[in-house]
């Protein structure tokens, strides 16, 4: 037997050859940086008003 069997022969879990599983991996690798990177965007800034408001709000909770 070699040191370096074929992926394409080799079955892992599922029936799928590991070659099917690395794929599969990195497919959902990229997905979730993806994913990552729009969850992570930066929020747009606030107008004037809106900062006022939260301050305001926010005041009047702590009294």
């Amino acid at each position: 037997m070699t040191d370096n069997p074929d992926p394409d022969k080799l079955k892992g879990p599922g029936g799928l050859t590991f070659r099917q599983i690395h794929e599969q991996v990195q497919k959902s690798v990229e997905r979730d940086r993806e994913a990552q990177v729009t969850r992570n965007a930066p929020a747009p800034p606030q107008s004037r008003w809106r900062r006022w408001v939260r301050y305001v709000w926010g005041r009047s909770g702590r009294r």
